[in-house]
């Protein structure tokens, strides 16, 4: 019994990391409905790079929530 509450004690929450990846999961959801329902998204250059900074720093979050918890 002590060293299943010494175990769970010495675990962290993983719960960034969930959060984190299902914001990405969502974010590629919502990406790949507009793409399938408009042939011309993103319709300019700088709305391509901000579609491309905002997915950079999600994974990015992610994988240093992954890194923070693990």
């Amino acid at each position: 019994m002590l060293s299943l509450l010494a175990a769970e004690a010495a675990e962290s929450s993983k719960t960034l990391f969930y959060v984190l990846g299902g914001l990405l999961a969502g974010w590629a959801v919502v990406l790949t409905v507009l793409g399938m329902s408009r042939a011309d998204f993103p319709t300019s250059d700088s709305g391509a790079r901000g579609v491309m900074a905002i997915t950079a720093v999600f994974v990015v979050a992610a994988m240093a929530a992954a890194v923070i918890t693990g």
